[in-house]
């Protein structure tokens, strides 16, 4: 018989599962759209039992649409939404608040704090990130400070911090485990990215307490089954980042091998291999995943909004009804007549990362219509991706001839043409766009034998189409320094 891998995809905007044979073919999918919640300026929550409710929706869901039942079923994957903290009873499985969202700006005081008694580098050096509001470290501090329930909790021994994946698999073994993968660890900053462990020192200064953290665990690797809660005893025998995870399911194993995704944010990650890079130019160095104890390591570069623009656009401004219009819309006008949309929303990510950015439309002219601003978003997405690239190829003192693509807008040819135009690079689009979910259901498949070894898997890596460069390298340029101007504009606009 054929095995199935399960993946469950718990994302941002919406939860996922999608279920893999051995072939990495989609046979079925199933998703639920989950909720944000903006209480005041810059924070972002979500309903940690949504999150939860809407994940097992769709396990349920996706075993329908497939028409089989949990017993078909080899193995589960669980792949999440990154830096995202939930706090939560040990005793009752009940959480003690919202989730913070990684997209939350709530501890740029707390940020800027740790910074101003010069501790950013020793967070650097040992968890490969900078001091920003992003990671989830400071999201506990201030769960701890802000929050009684989680304090009392923390005091009597009952407090369970932990990202989506953690919280996941919380609930799909019945509270029978409290773990997370290394991946996922290294986005916390309190991981040190050398030794592999929860740093004491870091814990320290941010005052978490040790037992309320999850154990870290291989990424591929069977850490255990689950509860009769969602129907059976399944395996679950892989667990990565969202962004890791990708790299995974695009089959970029080798050094220098590049991944762009583009989702709520875009996200581009190279693999370093065995050894991690120390960034000089605003990356992060971060685990990418942890197979037999061994940890291989990326560099990535983080923008906060990419798909969420487009969304903007759609919802609030209402110039479209459907995301897949853009593409004719772009195409419709010659270029963007100037004007650039810098999607600054909440602050600015790699390389900049100012949080006192904000978003900002310019170079408006009377002859600018919706066409040319649609054109001109969809440009800033890949402006932001091009920034990236640009520090990547810096620090590994590598030039990258291919980005593989993946993500919801990386079906847009506009994107991927102008993507391929700017960094003079070859943008390949695979045929199985759900990397994302695809590498968890990989790793699983990796450590339950449905795939024998990464050559395996690479060997069934298929290409749909690839984009070329069309532009000449001084005009590619003269985009870049259009854009870096706009990029000016929108910083430091906070106090």
């Amino acid at each position: 018989m054929n095995p199935l891998i399960l993946a469950l995809d718990q994302g941002t905007s919406s939860s996922r599962a999608i279920i893999f044979n051995k072939a990495q073919e989609a046979l079925a999918t199933f998703s639920q759209t989950i909720k944000c919640k903006y209480p005041q300026s810059g924070w972002v929550e979500q309903d940690a039992n949504e999150i939860w409710s809407s994940q097992l929706a769709c396990l349920q869901g996706v075993l329908r649409s497939a028409k089989v039942n949990l017993s078909d079923i080899t193995g589960i994957g669980v792949t999440n939404q990154r830096e995202t903290i939930i706090a939560w009873d040990k005793v009752t499985s009940k959480p003690l608040g919202p989730a913070i969202v990684w997209q939350c700006r709530r501890t740029i005081k707390i940020c800027q704090g740790l910074k101003e008694k010069g501790l950013e580098p020793t967070f650097k050096n040992k968890t490969g990130l900078l001091l920003d509001p992003y990671f989830s470290g400071t999201k506990m501090r201030w769960l701890l400070e802000n929050n009684p329930d989680v304090a009392q909790a923390a005091t009597e021994g009952r407090l369970a911090f932990g990202t989506v994946d953690s919280w996941l698999i919380w609930n799909l073994t019945g509270g029978k485990l409290h773990v997370t993968d290394a991946s996922n660890a290294s986005r916390t900053l309190l991981f040190n990215i050398k030794s592999g462990q929860w740093d004491a020192e870091l814990l320290g200064i941010l005052q978490i307490p040790l037992e309320s953290l999850p154990t870290v665990v291989d990424s591929s690797g069977q850490i255990g089954v689950t509860d009769q809660v969602v129907g059976g005893v399944i395996p679950i025998a892989g667990i990565c980042g969202d962004q890791q995870a990708a790299l995974f399911g695009q089959c970029c194993f080798e050094v220098a091998q590049v991944k762009n995704t583009y989702g709520t944010g875009c996200f581009m990650l190279a693999n370093t291999g065995t050894r991690p890079i120390t960034s000089h130019n605003n990356l992060l160095t971060t685990v990418a995943w942890q197979i037999d104890g061994v940890t291989h390591y990326a560099l990535e570069g983080s923008v906060f909004i990419a798909g969420a623009l487009i969304q903007w656009l759609r919802d609030q401004l209402g110039l479209f009804t459907q995301a897949k219009d853009t593409e004719a819309m772009a195409l419709s006008v010659e270029n963007s007549e100037g004007v650039f949309v810098v999607p600054a929303f909440v602050g600015l990510g790699a390389p900049h990362w100012d949080a006192t950015a904000r978003g900002a439309i310019l170079g408006l002219t009377a002859q600018a219509n919706k066409n040319h601003i649609v054109r001109a978003a969809l440009e800033a997405i890949a402006y932001q991706a091009t920034e990236l690239l640009h520090s990547m190829e810096k620090d590994m003192g590598a030039v990258v001839k291919s980005i593989r693509v993946d993500g919801g807008a990386a079906q847009n040819g506009f994107l991927c043409q102008f993507q391929a135009d700017l960094t003079g690079c070859d943008v390949a689009l695979p045929e199985q766009t759900e990397a994302t979910a695809l590498g968890a259901a990989l790793l699983a498949g990796l450590a339950l034998g449905v795939w024998e070894s990464k050559e395996e898997i690479q060997k069934l890596w298929r290409q749909k189409h690839l984009y070329k460069p069309t532009i000449t390298r001084p005009k590619a340029e003269k985009l870049m320094a259009g854009w870096g101007r706009a990029v000016e504009r929108s910083k430091n606009w906070v106090e």
